[in-house]
């Protein structure tokens, strides 16, 4: 075991090693995703002419806020990932970066973005990135130890990126349109986390995270907090529409996917077993990514 220690570190000598170790480490995968929804926020808000610039300076200040908010996160269960199948190959529980430089490397990219945006964008999107970090990592990331209602709250940090990039855009937090993007991103990400930790629970377990609602061997409580988000989606993609950010070319592809999503959350709903999560959690990989394209091809084209 020493032996296997020792050469992992000697491996993470190497720069190309090294540089990829701190890439895994800001969940690239996440992050990319938090910058997508951004972005999907950012053309919208922006009414009074699209600024590639302040886009540019929005995209790296999230990319450093969001990436030090992922690392940061991995700094704090780091001592959880290690007992878990799907999280043991990081790079801090498989010692390929050490505890006090990720802590140093995650504060930096946070403090470092946070700045940026402010400095570069507007208080705004500063403000919203601020309250998305301090809700992941103060609120979400501890209270996985102790309750199942770390999904909810967890979803509202994952929410708030659109919100971002619509306040990086216009300079505020108050108009409907942002709000109706957080509320797609929250009722999307609830069914997305439970069909995850249906498929994961003995994993999360094992870490001590609380991912399920307590005392539902049945699975009948995590069916149904699915089938009520997934529900509250249609009136969600539809707000968009009824609105006038975007049209009925919109509209009719949106309802149609959200409609395919409810079918594989109703599927979970009357048959709760390892093939219907399964089938929930991959409509959950492509739904969001769609509402994106959909969402973006309309603005762009009509």
């Amino acid at each position: 075991m020493k032996q296997s220690v020792v050469y992992t570190a000697q491996m993470n000598t190497e720069p190309g090693r090294v540089l990829k170790a701190y890439y895994e480490l800001t969940k690239p995968g996440i992050t990319y995703m938090v910058l997508a929804s951004m972005a999907i926020g950012f053309v919208l808000g922006s009414t009074g002419g699209f600024d590639f610039m302040i886009f540019l300076h929005a995209a790296l200040g999230t990319f450093l806020i969001a990436g030090g908010t992922a690392a940061h996160n991995q700094y704090m269960e780091r001592q959880f990932d290690k007992l878990m199948v799907r999280t043991a190959r990081r790079p801090l529980p498989s010692f390929r970066i050490k505890d006090r430089h990720a802590l140093a490397f995650s504060v930096s990219m946070i403090i470092l973005g946070l700045v940026y945006l402010i400095f570069n964008v507007n208080f705004a999107a500063g403000l919203v990135s601020l309250a998305t970090s301090f809700i992941y990592l103060v609120l979400y990331t501890p209270l996985k130890q102790v309750s199942f209602w770390n999904v909810p709250i967890g979803s509202v940090a994952g929410a708030l990126p659109p919100v971002g990039g619509w306040a990086a855009a216009s300079g505020t937090v108050t108009d409907p349109g942002m709000w109706i993007l957080f509320a797609v991103v929250f009722l999307w990400q609830v069914p997305h986390v439970l069909a995850i930790a249906w498929l994961c629970n003995e994993d999360y377990t094992k870490a001590g995270f609380h991912m399920l609602p307590e005392g539902d061997g049945s699975g009948i409580k995590t069916a149904w907090y699915s089938i009520v988000c997934l529900a509250g989606l249609l009136p969600a993609v539809a707000g968009l529409y009824l609105l006038d950010y975007n049209t009925m070319f919109y509209l009719v592809p949106a309802v149609a996917a959200t409609l395919w999503f409810i079918f594989q959350g109703i599927r979970f709903f009357y048959e709760r077993s390892a093939v219907t999560a399964r089938k929930l959690m991959f409509a959950s990989f492509f739904y969001l990514p769609i509402i994106w394209i959909i969402v973006l091809i309309d603005k762009l084209v009509f």
